[in-house]
């Protein structure tokens, strides 16, 4: 008996379409095993609790008790009336500059001195490993630590006060110029610089170590300056990981409550003290003016977070 012509077709070779084994992976769940994607589900599951619940949950009820909604007095009807009231508040007119000169001025020094460590640590032959090793020690160092560390350094009875009037710089410890709780914000800037510089310093450092110093040497041996490899090559290098820090330290510093709470003022304060403030407030009608301070602060908070994730994924294929 012959099979030629007969519509029996032969098993494709393997490499032609199948592969071995393929079959096998296909069936090789076992029965009441879960599927891949219920068990990434699975092992989410408890950081998205956290973050559904605590911060969308907490974030939503704010939401509405800010449009009176939620409220403990009055009678629960929709009304933007705390959103007015919060922009006609004085304490929110007064915060503003000041929440954004500090925001502003510890971002762009911080950049700037962290970019000019960086630069200098990587020019070092010797000792680099030491230099990185100090440069990055108070990173894990919190931020109520180094408060206190600047009130003990920078406030009038503190030691920078002590050494002026020791060396006849002043009069008395107390004529030493305000540096915490003064109207500029020195004492806080001086702490989110403290934090911010080693924060962006390692992240340009490791965008420093990226094979940048082959371009540097092209450019060395064509005749270009040192401003000019900085300009045209250092420069692009490490500006996607300098404006995306910035973008993250800007943002921890706009919505940042406990550092202007213990160095600032209480009036005019930083907008998240504000909104404590006023949500501490013996008089419940502030409520919703609190809310709607801290649903202001959170929309500005997650516009930041959208451009850094636009200037990311504009260099990794990511967010567009």
């Amino acid at each position: 008996m012959s099979f030629r012509g007969s519509s029996v077709a032969e098993p494709a070779p393997y490499g032609a379409g199948s592969a071995p084994g393929s079959a096998i992976q296909r069936s090789a769940r076992l029965p009441g095993e879960w599927p891949d994607g219920l068990k990434v589900f699975a092992l989410l599951s408890p950081a998205l609790f956290l973050i559904v619940v605590l911060f969308l949950g907490g974030f939503a009820f704010g939401f509405l008790q800010s449009l009176g909604l939620l409220s403990f007095v009055g009678d629960g009807s929709l009304s933007f009336s705390a959103y007015l009231r919060m922009f006609e508040d004085p304490a929110v007119r007064a915060s503003l500059p000041l929440t954004f000169r500090i925001s502003i001025i510890s971002t762009v020094l911080s950049a700037i001195l962290a970019v000019a460590s960086a630069l200098l640590i990587r020019s070092t032959k010797r000792g680099q490993k030491f230099l990185v090793t100090i440069f990055q020690l108070n990173i894990p160092i919190p931020h109520i630590v180094g408060a206190l560390a600047m009130m003990l350094l920078l406030q009038q009875s503190g030691y920078f006060s002590r050494i002026a009037f020791a060396l006849g710089l002043v009069s008395s410890p107390a004529e030493f110029i305000p540096l915490v709780a003064d109207e500029f914000g020195v004492g806080i800037i001086a702490h989110y610089m403290w934090k911010e510089v080693p924060f962006i310093g390692v992240v340009v450092l490791a965008a420093l170590q990226s094979g940048v110093s082959d371009y540097e040497e092209v450019a060395r041996s064509l005749g270009a300056s040192s401003w000019n490899r900085f300009r045209f090559i250092i420069l692009p290098f490490i500006a996607p990981s300098v404006s995306s820090t910035s973008i993250i330290a800007f943002a921890f510093t706009f919505g940042s409550y406990e550092i202007p709470f213990l160095l600032g003022r209480p009036f005019p304060a930083a907008l998240p003290v504000v909104a404590v403030q006023s949500y501490r407030d013996s008089d419940l009608l502030s409520r919703p003016e609190a809310m709607a301070t801290c649903v202001a602060i959170t929309i500005f908070i997650s516009i930041l977070v959208y451009l850094y994730m636009r200037i990311v994924g504009r260099y990794t294929g990511g967010v567009r």
